[in-house]
């Protein structure tokens, strides 16, 4: 699901994907030659604190010359094109899934629109909405439908930082739905919960499949780790930061400082997660309920985050990939394992970009 796209008659245009989130500008950009996919182009930047606040851009200027930097810095290759699709931030957006009497695309328009304004806390002309049915069973009465609302302020902000930042905006899209798009498999049917942590927040989608079924964002971040292991410890920020990533919470159980230090964040994130899968579990027509626990973001790199986890909730954690509709051959990608996961949104947007068409 996209906002804005444009209408593409004749070619299929080269896009590239923008992750834009409150301290960091990522970008990714793929082709195809022949059968198999290649990461062009890839980078990513940090922005200031205080130029995005949870999702509202503050200061434009700053965030044009970041996103400027990130276009420039791009490796291996230079981003071949100034058309982009870019995140819409979690916080801002409305995701529903409906269910309206059967009818056709062209007639469903309206009844869409009034479940939508029954179902958003904005007056339905200060948002844009988009929507697509899903999938549903042929003798069902009801048909599903996914639809999704962003403040129009939000979006007419981030779209004037990008024209200035001189890209040709080609779409605008959740990044719940571009994050689903990178790390679940193509016509996939199982149920599982992403954990997506940030640095400013994480984000909570539950997917059936490739669909998201219902997105919420919470207060636990990486940067909050960092500074609860700061302040605990007497470190330096940087240190803080190396000692979360590359001593972890390895041996949990064993005295580990790091862990005393940021244990009582850790317990906050896992009753959410068990909140969210029993809301799952209540609303769902599905037997299994939750099959697995998908982990992504910068945030998701701390040392024995995957064991801890796994031990606290009783199921299987799993570090999300987000290769996993894309065909690189006999060919390694140059972007590495622990990297991969903080790109999994912009990798759902270049894959967006990729068939465009």
């Amino acid at each position: 699901m996209s906002f804005l796209d444009k209408n593409i008659i004749s070619f299929s245009p080269k896009v590239f994907g923008l992750d834009l989130s409150d301290l960091s500008i990522k970008v990714f950009q793929l082709e195809r030659e022949g059968k198999e996919d290649k990461i062009r182009s890839f980078a990513s930047v940090e922005l200031p604190l205080g130029n995005i606040d949870d999702g509202k851009i503050i200061n434009k200027d700053k965030v044009v010359e970041a996103v400027k930097e990130a276009v420039k810095k791009a490796v291996p290759k230079k981003i071949n094109t100034t058309k982009v699709i870019c995140s819409i931030p979690e916080s801002k957006a409305f995701l529903r899934i409906i269910n309206i009497p059967k009818m056709g695309e062209g007639e469903a328009g309206e009844a869409i629109k009034w479940e939508m304004e029954a179902n958003i806390p904005l007056p339905i002309e200060e948002v844009y909405f988009d929507w697509q049915f899903l999938k549903s069973d042929p003798s069902a009465e009801k048909q599903s439908v996914l639809t999704v609302a962003v403040s129009k302020g939000i979006v007419d902000d981030l779209v004037e930082v990008l024209e200035k930042a001189g890209l040709d905006v080609y779409g605008l899209e959740l990044e719940s739905v571009a994050t689903v798009r990178s790390l679940m498999e193509e016509s996939g049917t199982e149920s599982a919960l992403i954990v997506d942590i940030g640095a400013q927040r994480t984000s909570l989608i539950i997917t059936e499949g490739e669909v998201p079924y219902f997105t919420s964002s919470i207060a636990f971040s990486s940067e909050n780790l960092s500074d609860a292991i700061a302040k605990d410890l007497k470190l330096e920020r940087k240190e803080a930061e190396n000692a979360k990533i590359n001593y972890g919470i390895h041996n949990f159980n064993d005295g580990n400082p790091v862990f005393d230090s940021i244990e009582s964040l850790l317990e906050n994130l896992i009753m959410e997660i068990s909140r969210t899968i029993d809301f799952y579990n209540e609303v769902s027509k599905k037997s299994t309920g939750i099959e697995k626990i998908i982990l992504c973001g910068g945030g998701a790199n701390m040392k024995g985050l995957v064991p801890y986890l796994a031990k606290r909730l009783d199921k299987e954690i799993y570090m999300g990939n987000p290769w996993t509709n894309l065909n690189f051959g006999n060919n390694l990608p140059i972007v590495n394992k622990a990297d991969s996961v903080r790109y999994s949104t912009a990798v759902g947007l270049a894959l967006r970009g990729l068939h465009y068409d």
